[in-house]
């Protein structure tokens, strides 16, 4: 085995050019540096005297030991306890989770409480409308329909026919301004009210049209109101109601207006001794009373002015027995 060459000593490495002619020993520290690494070391603490520090070691514990339980009570108070939802039992929480999901729960509850009474009221209303409008609770009976004050010269069968079509129909649904309307074309009907009797009947309250005048038309009579409607036509004139002469179709219509416009001004009591009345014209209204008096009346003008002379001169002693009353100038009346 070949043996390796003896080993150089090794030479020291010259010094750096900056290093050359400092005396051996530690490097010197710049006053920078020094002052740099006082600033960054952390700031120690100055070492107590041991008759301190027993001092301290013997006042300070140790390890913080925790509270006891009395303590823990007396700094932090129990909270008050919390019903639980449903009034069941004596559960109660303290925590503020449970508290949080019990309030969850009520608002939970009130709300259904809410939308259940909601869909209660609106089934109740419901039952209400359909008992009322649909149902035969309260349907119209053909039986329980009276018809009063119709007079003799009114239709009543016709205006039983027309509310006998309500029969079955409930009487909150009953178009009643409908059936009024049909009963006032009915002849001789003025004015027709109409109210229900519940909870089946109606009560149809006729006004009937009133003649006032008896006109001759082809050996018959047309009885005419106030207003000039034909109420009825009859064979022979009612008592009680004056022959007029002015023929219904005639061409002069004035004539039978002023004759009926003062029919319709006079009382009742003077309006039932009237026989008979003529008129040429609208101007010549004459009257004949019971036992043949005749009362020259003229216009339809004054006809209130009129009625109170025609009565003083009537009552009046020196008048009463007179043939003739003439009134068409009712400032200056003349009797004969």
């Amino acid at each position: 085995m070949p043996s390796r060459p003896p080993s150089r000593p090794s030479r020291p490495r010259p010094a750096p050019l900056r290093d050359r002619g400092r005396p051996p020993g530690p490097d010197p520290v710049e006053p920078a540096a020094r002052d740099d690494e006082q600033r960054s070391a952390p700031p120690t603490a100055p070492t107590p005297s041991p008759g301190r520090r027993a001092r301290a070691s013997s006042s300070v514990p140790s390890r913080r030991e925790p509270p006891s339980a009395p303590d823990r009570a007396r700094r932090d108070p129990p909270s008050a306890p919390v019903p639980a939802v449903g009034g069941r039992g004596a559960v109660v929480s303290t925590g503020m989770v449970d508290r949080l999901a019990e309030r969850a729960a009520m608002r939970r509850h009130r709300r259904w409480r809410r939308l259940a009474w909601t869909l209660l009221v609106l089934v109740l209303v419901g039952a209400l409308a359909w008992l009322a409008f649909f149902s035969p609770v309260l349907a119209t009976r053909a039986d329980d329909v009276r018809v009063v004050g119709a007079g003799s010269l009114v239709d009543t069968s016709e205006v039983e026919r027309i509310a006998a079509e309500a029969d079955g129909v409930p009487l909150p649904r009953l178009d009643t301004v409908s059936l009024r309307t049909r009963m006032l074309d009915v002849r001789g009907v003025k004015d027709v009210a109409i109210v229900r009797d519940w909870p089946h009947g109606l009560t149809v309250r006729v006004t009937p049209r009133e003649p006032v005048a008896a006109v001759p038309e082809q050996n018959r009579y047309a009885l005419l109101d106030t207003d000039g409607v034909r109420v009825a036509t009859v064979t022979k004139a009612p008592k009680g109601v004056p022959v007029v002469t002015v023929p219904v179709d005639g061409a002069d219509h004035h004539a039978l207006d002023a004759v009926l416009a003062v029919l319709g001004a006079l009382p009742e009591k003077l309006s039932a001794q009237v026989t008979a009345v003529e008129a040429a014209t609208q101007d010549t209204v004459e009257l004949t009373l019971k036992g043949g008096a005749r009362v020259v009346w003229g216009s339809a003008q004054d006809s209130a002015l009129k009625v109170r002379v025609l009565e003083a001169l009537r009552a009046a002693k020196q008048t009463r027995d007179a043939h003739v009353f003439d009134v068409s100038a009712p400032t200056l009346p003349v009797t004969r």
